[in-house]
């Protein structure tokens, strides 16, 4: 577990990151904090994959809106042609899946 400072609109957060297995192991530790209005980002190996915040039952992030006019239906949109690739795409998945770990 690390804890970040951080600055928003002059007034001082504190950040907490930890790890998957860390944040598996000391889940409720890490949502009472949450609780407390404190943020939790998890990171796998030194990498930010998700972030947990304090529930908001007013905030909405998601808008949604009508199509506009004239739109085509999502069934009558017609997807692009195949690429001809001369090599395998599950290939390609694999090689670059190899190099990421």
């Amino acid at each position: 577990m690390r804890l970040e400072f951080v600055i928003i609109h002059d007034y001082p957060l504190v950040m907490t990151t930890t790890g998957i297995a860390d944040l598996k192991a000391r889940l409720s530790h890490y949502l009472r904090g949450v609780r407390r209005g404190g943020e939790v980002v998890v990171m796998d190996r030194d990498t930010p994959v998700a972030r947990i915040v304090p529930y908001s039952a007013t905030a909405r992030e998601l808008t949604i809106r009508r199509p506009r006019a004239g739109a085509a239906a999502p069934g009558a949109v017609r997807f692009p042609p195949p690429l001809a690739l001369k090599r395998d795409v599950v290939e390609l998945l694999l090689a670059e899946r190899q190099t990421e770990r």
